[in-house]
């Protein structure tokens, strides 16, 4: 935590991250969480075309100290948009210098390596680089080529994408903590700072994850239902009506071939509510009547979205601990002061 606040001194520990979510979470949603003193991310995803902008107004809305003239929030990228999505976003981030920059979903490992020398190039390694992992091979392979300063350990019950064989993050996160630390050590490299993600929605998923290993959290699902995120009023009525996630959310390609959005590597899967157009396919429905639906669904607006609908929502299965729409500053605070609270309770209990 101490590299953490080092690294981005306008935070307070435990730090809490909000996901780069593509389209979601733009500058809107990272620079309320970083005012609040955690680490928003602007997801720029697989397209760097409003990244400039997105950049620009965080700098008018961003009220923290930066670390090395550095912007008080991270950018998020998905590395399977290629070699025109690096070249495109390097000369924005040499111009604006982000804290962070997210790397995530690559075809191939040499991808990681590529993005992680260029950007901290262009940055003068004043950006921290953070790569995602959801095994522990991924995390060995990542430090090995890359150094990384963070490694985000994310768990099979994370909302959005993530790999389609994963385990959850109650073993994933300490045997990635065990063979990180043995491999570093026998490297005589630093160590990279864990951060927990998947399933994370308030203080008591901080403080198991700080007891597992990590240094702070990743929110995502936990933020959709914050006035700041980038969605449809139906879609976040979606998150706040869903409930047991781990029967009603499920992870999976058909949201993104209805969707169309198939770009993503084969062995990456997206978690959503389940919805009439997920039941309909387990029936039988063809795939070319469910899209026709899914379609109409389209032009329904608000309607579109729910249990009873057809749109995507993405999340994670902690959903049912998502009741009502609150402030990102708000939320970010409360699920700090909240994890501190229960682990001064624990240690009350020792």
């Amino acid at each position: 935590m101490d590299q953490l606040q080092k690294d981005y001194p306008w935070t307070h520990a435990p730090l809490i991250v909000g996901a780069p979510m593509r389209l979601i979470a733009l500058s809107k949603l990272a620079c309320e969480i970083s005012n609040a003193g955690g680490l928003g991310y602007i997801g720029a995803g697989s397209d760097a075309s409003t990244l400039e902008h997105e950049l620009q107004q965080g700098k008018l809305s961003l009220r923290g100290p930066s670390a090395n003239d550095t912007l008080p929030v991270g950018v998020g990228f998905l590395l399977w948009a290629g070699e025109k999505l690096l070249q495109e976003s390097l000369p924005i981030l040499e111009r604006h210098k982000p804290a962070a920059i997210w790397l995530f979903a690559p075809e191939k490992p040499d991808q990681l390596k590529r993005w992680t020398q260029e950007c901290r190039r262009v940055t003068s390694s004043k950006s921290k680089i953070w790569i995602q992992i959801g095994t522990v091979n991924e995390a060995l392979e990542a430090v090995r080529l890359c150094q990384p300063d963070v490694l985000v350990v994310q768990g099979t019950d994370a909302g959005g994408h993530g790999l389609e064989d994963c385990a959850g993050l109650m073993s994933l996160l300490p045997e990635v903590d065990d063979a990180v630390s043995s491999d570093c050590a026998a490297q005589n490299v630093p160590k990279p700072v864990l951060i927990a993600a998947g399933g994370i929605m308030d203080g008591r998923g901080v403080a198991a994850s700080l007891s597992l290993g990590a240094s702070g959290v990743v929110m995502g699902t936990r933020y959709l239902a914050c006035p700041e995120s980038n969605i449809a009023k139906g879609y976040q009525d979606a998150v706040i009506n869903a409930r047991d996630g781990g029967v009603n959310t499920a992870r999976g390609k058909l949201y993104d071939s209805l969707r169309g959005t198939t770009d993503w590597p084969a062995h990456y899967g997206g978690r959503s509510v389940l919805n009439e157009s997920w039941h309909d396919a387990a029936k039988g429905m063809s795939f070319e009547e469910n899209k026709r639906l899914y379609d109409d669904a389209l032009q329904l607006g608000d309607d579109g979205w729910g249990e009873k609908a057809r749109l995507t929502t993405y999340a994670g299965t902690g959903v049912g601990l998502v009741k009502e729409v609150i402030a990102a500053a708000d939320v970010t605070r409360e699920v700090r002061e909240e994890g501190i609270r229960i682990i001064k309770r624990a240690r009350s209990l020792l």
